[in-house]
């Protein structure tokens, strides 16, 4: 899970400038965040950690914080190795 969260933070910290990103700041209350960026973190979340990322995962709280979006791939890579 820290290489995970490792790699989702050096991606945001790309987009976030001098802030120093927190593993529980919330990027959407931040004003980090628009819509164009939401996507392009679905694509790289499903692209670097080979998951895909459904419908029913497109609840904002499972991408407001790194421990969010790690929690989130933990829940995913736990059903994929189940099958």
């Amino acid at each position: 899970m820290k290489d995970a969260k490792d790699r989702i933070k050096t991606f945001l910290s790309q987009f976030f400038g001098n802030h120093e990103l927190q593993e529980d700041d919330d990027i959407f209350a931040a004003g980090f965040v628009n819509s164009m960026f939401a996507m392009q973190l679905i694509l790289f979340i499903e692209k670097e950690f080979q998951v895909t990322i459904e419908n029913e995962d497109l609840d904002l709280d499972n991408f407001r914080t790194i421990n969010a979006i790690a929690h989130l791939l933990e829940r995913k890579t736990t059903v994929i190795a189940a099958t």
